[in-house]
């Protein structure tokens, strides 16, 4: 077993799911000829469990089949069969809070190392791995007074190329744009379209707010988030104006206030963008408003666990 440091020391001994099998940690492999090793050519989802309910767990079921649909996936497991798999990984875990899903589903082994998917034999292969993993706001307690964040030179792919609406894990642009944040010192990057306007951050989505109105990209480069659709709708019910436009990037830097969408951090406020200070230098007022709705929802809605 490994020794290196892990950022929780409960994951050392997780047990993972894949293809109907739970493994040690460190015993959890998939083959050198399965088609996310050949050619990253799978489609994940990332889910949430809050207090013995995954949140959202059907809109994730329902994207994973819909992504999986579009690369003319064959024999693709029933969201009963998932959702099994999900259930037991989490009950031979003993989780059931601050815990953190990556659902992978890839076209499965090939006979023979060959782009191809008609060499793809054996059908999917569904790995669930779940880790102790509360938002990242918890985690750092810096992210929550704000992200700081760079600008990309790496464009998000446009639809004609790789449309952004399949979840599939060839995500080398959104990596390339982190990697140049790392080197910024910076904690995330914005990445822009090929026509120069907003699309998203390199793992999340982006809000800005204008005088009480909350504007967030077209989700044309762009992945439209789950997350993402949850804040739409909150701000719909509670008389926020919102809606979807074209952002520029001097749109971008005159935000009153900015804040990120994802399963991951949830919602994380923006501090910066290129050094330019967002709006008062912090968490602004309707950035905490759509948070502790955001947190209202996840408490009241979700899933149960059937342990």
């Amino acid at each position: 077993m490994s020794d290196m440091p892990l950022p929780d020391e409960r994951n050392r001994d997780i047990n993972v799911w894949i293809d109907g099998t739970l493994h040690p940690r460190d015993e959890a492999k998939v083959s050198v000829f399965d088609s996310v090793v050949q050619g990253g050519d799978a489609v994940w989802e990332g889910l949430r469990v809050y207090d013995g309910k995954i949140f959202a767990l059907d809109e994730h079921l329902q994207r994973l089949q819909e992504s999986a649909k579009a690369l003319a996936f064959k024999d693709v497991p029933a969201n009963t069969e998932i959702k099994k798999a999900v259930f037991e990984t989490l009950e031979a875990n003993g989780m059931r809070d601050d815990t953190h899903i990556r659902l992978t589903l890839t076209r499965g082994k090939k006979i023979t190392s060959y782009m191809d998917p008609g060499v793809n034999k054996y059908g999917p292969t569904l790995i669930v791995l779940a880790e102790w993993k509360p938002p990242l706001n918890q985690i750092n307690k810096n992210r929550d007074q704000g992200l700081e964040l760079i600008t990309s030179s790496i464009r998000r792919n446009p639809p004609q190329c790789i449309d952004s609406k399949i979840h599939h894990n060839n995500l080398i642009n959104n990596v390339l744009a982190k990697i140049e944040a790392n080197h910024a010192g910076a904690d995330a990057a914005v990445m822009m379209d090929i026509e120069g306007f907003v699309s998203e951050a390199n793992a999340t989505n982006i809000f800005f707010v204008y005088g009480g109105e909350v504007f967030t990209p077209h989700a044309d480069s762009c992945l439209p988030g789950i997350t993402r659709a949850k804040i739409i709708a909150l701000c719909c019910e509670n008389e926020v104006p919102v809606s979807e436009k074209r952002i520029s990037m001097a749109e971008m830097y005159r935000a009153d206030e900015c804040f990120t969408t994802g399963t991951m951090g949830e919602l994380a406020p923006v501090r910066s963008i290129d050094g330019r200070i967002i709006g008062e230098k912090g968490k602004g007022e309707l950035t905490k408003k759509m948070q502790q709705l955001y947190k209202e929802l996840t408490e009241q809605n979700g899933e149960p666990l059937p342990f």
